[in-house]
């Protein structure tokens, strides 16, 4: 019986290949919105992080999302990672 491949993610921060459950999606829709995709089904262009403060920590400070959506990301998405992150931590 063979195994299942399990679907491997870079993630923008400190740039490791992970499964990609282990991931948040990061999506970009087909109108220009940036926003999180927890579920990974949402349409348009998406870019992984790893649920870890210091992962998104490093894709601010080189503007690893804006490099991958090739657009200006808001303050406002940083700030939404950096709740889900906390969120997830006390869970």
């Amino acid at each position: 019986m063979q195994k299942k491949k399990v679907p491997m993610r870079q993630c923008v921060g400190c740039r490791e290949m992970k499964p990609k459950r282990e991931l948040i999606r990061v999506v970009r829709s087909p109108e220009g919105e940036i926003g999180l995709d927890f579920r990974g089904k949402n349409p348009g262009r998406g870019a992984y992080i790893c649920p870890d403060a210091a992962c998104l920590a490093k894709a601010r400070k080189k503007n690893a999302l804006g490099k991958a959506f090739q657009c200006q990301i808001p303050e406002e998405v940083y700030d939404e990672l950096e709740r889900q992150m906390e969120r997830g931590a006390d869970a």
